[in-house]
């Protein structure tokens, strides 16, 4: 079977389970998607599939290599393509859809998305450093300190922790839990926070 599915961020919520106990829980317009292209053993080395996220508003003026790589499949272009992992004695094939029925309550699942940016920020918000005092005309409040001899090592050594940009990557949530599956309108719950902003995209892969 199909072990992943694409989906944008819908926002953040609580449900109550049947004890009566406050779940924190993200929502995730989870497909629907359709089957573009199979990677094959054979073919590629490794078994996946390629699929992309059917939205509302269907992709317009894509480039014609893509329009070429669609219309082997016989879909419209999407804006967003990714790739999820499938069982090598499973059948699907391109123009085939995968729905979030795929998913169950209780199951687990990797969340991968790209995080908020943040921009260009201090060692303090970055890094977390404490900083200097505050008072008594300290001139040491949000700076890093010292970061490199002079004599020895006359250098700073790569991976020291110094202002930059932060925020933008990609972020794995793993093992999180599917606290609801609503298959009417394609939504997952899943437990605790995700990466990304509302209405960014992530892939969700089933726990192996």
């Amino acid at each position: 079977m199909v072990r992943g599915i694409l989906g944008k961020k819908v926002g953040m919520t609580q449900i109550f389970d049947d004890e009566g106990r406050v779940i924190p829980v993200t929502v995730i317009e989870a497909g629907p998607c359709v089957v573009v292209q199979r990677k094959t053993g054979e073919r590629d080395g490794y078994q996946a599939v390629q699929l992309g996220l059917v939205e509302r508003a269907p992709r317009r003026n894509a480039p014609k290599p893509l329009q070429g790589h669609f219309g082997k499949a016989g879909v419209p272009p999407t804006r967003l393509l990714g790739e999820v992992p499938v069982d090598a004695d499973d059948a699907a094939k391109p123009g085939d859809s995968v729905l979030a029925d795929i998913f169950a309550v209780d199951e687990r699942v990797h969340v991968i998305g790209r995080s908020k940016g943040r921009g260009f920020q201090g060692v303090i918000k970055r890094h977390g450093y404490k900083g200097g005092r505050a008072t008594h005309g300290s001139m040491f409040h949000r700076a890093p300190g010292s970061i490199g001899a002079s004599a020895d090592p006359s250098r700073v050594y790569p991976g020291t922790r110094l202002p930059g940009h932060m925020g933008d990557a990609r972020v794995t949530v793993k093992n999180a839990k599917v606290v609801k599956v609503d298959t009417d309108r394609n939504l997952l719950f899943i437990k605790g926070g995700v990466p990304g902003a509302r209405n960014s995209y992530v892939r969700i892969v089933k726990v192996t």
